[in-house]
């Protein structure tokens, strides 16, 4: 199964053969499964004081006023008199039902599932199908799997990078990710700005272009070392239009299938 490399200018420079990994078959259910179960490594556990709101002095005056016998905070002369308290619904009272530390939220996942699902993630890259369900705008005549030359690794600019992405044919999915942003509430508590999400481009490690990752809205630049299904599928929607570089096609040429990351072949 070979594949087309591009130049930065869009020209054929030629075929590669493809990893057997493009083989792997799509299997949607694993992929979301392991999307959750990585998701959740990266919940923080939270948890509640176990007497919040109950440390009152508080108790209900019966039947007879015309009043609910709710628990009422004991006293008389200061604003606090007299109001319910220590239960959950009122003002200042205990939340009913509030989130427990020790909740087991890390979920765990067999490594063979684990990789299967990054297998069949990365096959998927190479429909047209399903990347264009996702919402990706492609050119006609742009084939996939997306793979271009060595050259691209070298840019440092975030001009540059702009350039070939749009002599490459991915203006119009550029644009697409750019209407989406937008400023959010988190702009005033230092968690920057939404936008949509565009292409990932998969290099090799220690790279320069990797300085240039959310450079652009919705760019991403991922060394194919660390690549993970959460990478591939933002969101948990399948499958993210995504680049190779040739190195990174030599990487996955050496992925054995036996080790959760793409690590070369030592002799």
């Amino acid at each position: 199964m070979k594949a087309k490399v591009l130049d930065l200018d869009r020209s054929n420079v030629g075929s590669i053969d493809l990893p057997q990994v493009f083989l792997t078959p799509y299997h949607p259910a694993v992929i979301h499964k392991t999307y959750v179960s990585l998701l959740s490594h990266s919940f923080q556990a939270q948890g509640r004081y176990t007497l919040a709101g109950e440390i009152v002095s508080a108790e209900s005056r019966n039947t007879g006023l015309g009043i609910a016998r709710i628990a009422r905070a004991r006293g008389q002369g200061f604003p606090r008199a007299g109001q319910a308290a220590g239960v959950a619904g009122v003002r200042h009272g205990r939340v009913a039902h509030p989130p427990i530390s020790f909740r087991k939220i890390y979920k765990k996942i067999n490594k063979k599932e684990k990789i299967l699902a990054l297998c069949s993630a990365i096959a998927a890259t190479s429909r047209r199908d399903l990347v264009k369900r996702r919402g990706h705008q492609l050119e006609d005549g742009l084939e996939l799997p997306l793979i271009v030359s060595n050259k691209i690794e070298s840019i440092d600019k975030a001009n540059d990078l702009s350039n070939t992405l749009i002599k490459l044919g991915l203006e119009g999915d550029l644009k697409r990710a750019k209407s989406k942003s937008r400023t959010v509430r988190g702009t005033s508590r230092r968690h920057g700005r939404s936008s949509g999400v565009s292409v990932l481009l998969v290099v090799s490690k220690n790279s320069k272009i990797m300085k240039l990752s959310r450079s652009l809205a919705g760019v991403d630049v991922k060394a194919v070392d660390s690549l993970n299904v959460m990478d591939l599928m933002p969101g948990s929607k399948p499958i993210r239009l995504t680049m190779y570089s040739q190195n990174a096609i030599d990487v996955l040429m050496e992925f054995d299938g036996f080790s959760t990351n793409f690590e070369r072949k030592t002799e």
